[in-house]
């Protein structure tokens, strides 16, 4: 099956791209912006509108295949690519992607999907954002032409075998920490609430007190509004790299403390704790996980550790389970490019014995989102990540519908 025509569409997604290392430096958050001076080059104000591109494929025999490039909330940050803009890169797209893509035939989405990820522009690799999206185009083309699912097309060209079961979903509250969870809890998810603790000062508290107080809330609030005792989600929460702020980067004996406290505050219910440190480098920020890890587990304290920050590619991933820094990897789908990286980034940290955190950002769209529920149920992720947006419900139904028709469809079969 070839493909004939290549069009764009510029779009929104479903948040924000917001200025990571300005919020840090004390913007101030006021009503659904934030006051203050942006410090990430490209960024005209410290919050400002998500933007995709759409990229569409019509197939000889009429049909469509489309998948949406999209970026991270925090772009710029944490060593990833710089903000993607639709009015920037779109001319990037037609003019060096289309001549690449039209004409082609949809044979294997691996073998294409590699050409795409070798692609360069000015010497430099294509955007995450574009090969993110312009992969999910591929394989939607890819799975049409052979009339199967997105996620049947992923095992096959895998080696994967695919279980008509779920996949454990993983809810992000946004700054709205208690309403939010009151919904997560409602809707049975079965991980929650990510938290956004990204302030020292009004989030995680100068020694940690105002998260201890949020664990204890979510842990009474889980026990009443639950709908039965077998409702044990994971508390999941992520912190910026506050923790070390609180404590200081390099002093791992006194993050496993308040690790242990805050682990005894959430029992009955499992805790991870994402990016408890952030030291703004890639192999000290390995390093700097790898050594709480180890304390954690010398001592074990029953709480997961989870990498993000500087954690971004699918060689980063690989860089940080081979080293087990941290007991699970969250892998960002936008910034791994090309969505076979994602397959493999999953497939690798099973193999290491790391847990698979297939996430992403709050700032993607609902194809995106959809697209990554097949990459899920064909690699089978520990979690996947409920996107996009930070209203809870929303991109809970995106991606929990979504699976229900696949594993629907499975058993049909």
């Amino acid at each position: 099956m070839k493909i004939v025509k290549a069009l764009c569409s510029a779009g929104r997604t479903g948040f924000f791209f917001d200025d990571q290392r300005a919020i840090k430096k004390g913007a101030v958050a006021d009503g659904a912006s934030y006051s203050g001076t942006p410090v990430t080059p490209g960024f005209q104000a410290v919050r400002q509108a998500g933007e995709s591109v759409s990229v569409m494929l019509v197939l000889e025999d009429g049909q469509t295949a489309w998948g949406d490039c999209a970026a991270v909330q925090y772009s710029g940050a944490g060593g990833r690519d710089p903000l993607f803009l639709a009015g920037d890169f779109i001319p990037v797209i037609e003019k060096e992607i289309f001549p690449f893509l039209i004409g082609k035939d949809l044979g294997s989405f691996r073998e294409m999907a590699g050409e795409l990820e070798g692609m360069k522009s000015g010497g430099k690799r294509l955007h995450t954002a574009i090969r993110y999206g312009v992969s999910q185009a591929i394989l939607d083309g890819a799975a049409k032409s052979r009339k199967e699912m997105m996620c049947e097309t992923v095992a096959r060209e895998y080696g994967l075998n695919i279980l008509a079961e779920p996949v454990p979903i993983f809810t992000q509250s946004g700054d709205a920490r208690y309403d939010n969870t009151d919904k997560m809890i409602i809707k049975g998810a079965p991980v929650l609430p990510h938290g956004l603790i990204n302030n020292l000062k009004t989030k995680l508290g100068e020694r940690g007190e105002l998260l201890a107080e949020y664990v204890a809330w979510l842990r009474e609030r889980i026990l009443r509004l639950r709908p039965a005792d077998s409702y044990l989600p994971v508390l999941h929460l992520d912190v910026y790299g506050t923790i070390g702020q609180a404590f200081g980067n390099d002093n791992f004996t006194a993050m496993a403390d308040y690790l242990e406290a805050l682990a005894g505050t959430a029992k009955p219910f499992k805790l991870r704790i994402e990016g408890p440190v952030d030291v703004e480098e890639r192999e000290k920020q390995m390093k700097a996980l790898a050594a709480l890890t180890r304390i954690v587990d010398e001592r074990k304290i029953p709480v997961e550790i989870v990498a993000d920050e500087w954690c971004n590619t699918l060689e980063d991933i690989k860089y940080f389970a081979d080293n087990r820094a941290g007991h699970m990897v969250q892998i960002k789908t936008p910034d791994l490019g090309g969505i076979g990286n994602i397959v493999e980034a999953v497939l690798y940290c099973k193999e290491k014995g790391i847990g698979a955190y297939q996430g992403g950002t709050c700032n993607e769209t609902d194809r995106s989102a959809q697209v990554c529920v097949h990459l899920a149920m064909a690699a089978r992720p520990d979690q996947i990540l409920a996107k996009p947006g930070m209203g809870v419900d929303e991109g809970y139904m995106i991606v929990y519908n979504e699976m229900q028709r696949i594993i629907a469809l499975l058993k049909s079969r």
